[in-house]
């Protein structure tokens, strides 16, 4: 933990830095999709491997104190929450059981550069943005240009449109960065082939931005927080049942899903003291 010198009644001090910010509540951010994916690209996603997490992001609503308390536990040393009862973390099943995403296969690697990311815009999406920023775009852009096909729509508006849609999810709530409000065209050059996408470890990529996300607020003078924070909040919520709202529904897959139906708070902490109490008395049970 870094320690800052400070001058108090003419003398110098140390403080924890951590200490100084006791009471920070991180600005948390998620694009929830407008409606569900067109029936019409279910094919596209399943082969591609985004089908089940196309369910999921719509509704979902962040608890920021939440989520500040735990990355108050967070260690980037060791990528570990560190609690009373000892360490943990979330792991790759539980990517795929929350999430729905595959886990298995290759890395997603490449580079973030390009010579010309309009051509790559255009080859693969049909439609150039006025403003290409570094390779990102915005996604409202994405949002206006692709609407939904319908019966008349080709089989090449339709995978332009499946391409949007996943770069809409994958900018919105799995991977979105402190933008908040664009999307990195290096996800689209992994979209040529659906089935190709299918065979890549989406999961882990997903999980492995979230670690560096989380480690990034662990500094003081950071005030907002981005990767998949629904992934977060929910392992946090099957985890830790005195976290958990009431919802009377079965469990589905994802589970995710299951903080989609109306859920009863009546008892669950929404002080971010009250939270970290909670965690230092009963995360051990």
């Amino acid at each position: 933990m870094e320690r800052e010198l400070i001058r108090l009644d003419n003398k110098h001090i140390f403080v924890d830095q951590m200490t100084m910010s006791v009471d920070r509540v991180l600005q948390c951010y998620i694009r929830n999709m407008s409606g569900p994916p067109s029936p019409l690209i279910e094919g596209d996603l399943r082969d591609a491997g985004f089908w089940h997490v196309a369910t999921i992001g719509r509704g979902c609503k962040l608890d920021p104190k939440l989520i500040s308390a735990l990355i108050e536990r967070w260690r980037p040393e060791t990528h570990t929450f560190h609690l009373s009862c000892g360490e943990c973390t979330i792991t790759l099943e539980d990517v795929e059981l929350q999430l729905g995403l595959p886990v298995d296969g290759y890395a997603v690697t490449g580079s973030a550069y390009s010579t010309d990311w309009g051509a790559v815009c255009f080859e693969l999406l049909g439609a150039i943005p006025n403003n290409i920023n570094g390779g990102r775009i915005e996604m409202g852009w994405l949002r206006d240009t692709f609407p939904e096909p319908n019966n008349d729509s080709t089989e090449l508006e339709r995978i332009r449109y499946a391409r949007a849609y996943i770069l809409e999810m994958i900018g919105g709530y799995l991977m979105p960065d402190l933008s908040r409000n664009r999307v990195h065209l290096r996800w689209l050059l992994k979209l040529v082939d659906f089935r190709a996408a299918g065979e890549l470890s989406w999961g882990s990529a997903v999980l492995a931005t979230l670690y560096r996300e989380m480690c990034g607020p662990t500094r003081p003078n950071k005030a907002k927080i981005g990767g998949c924070l629904s992934l977060l909040q929910s392992w946090a919520r099957f985890h830790f049942p005195f976290l958990r709202p009431r919802v009377d529904q079965p469990y589905t897959f994802p589970l995710i899903t299951r903080w989609n139906h109306s859920a009863s708070y009546i008892g669950i902490p929404t002080s971010l003291e009250d939270i970290r109490l909670l965690l230092d008395q009963r995360s051990e049970a």
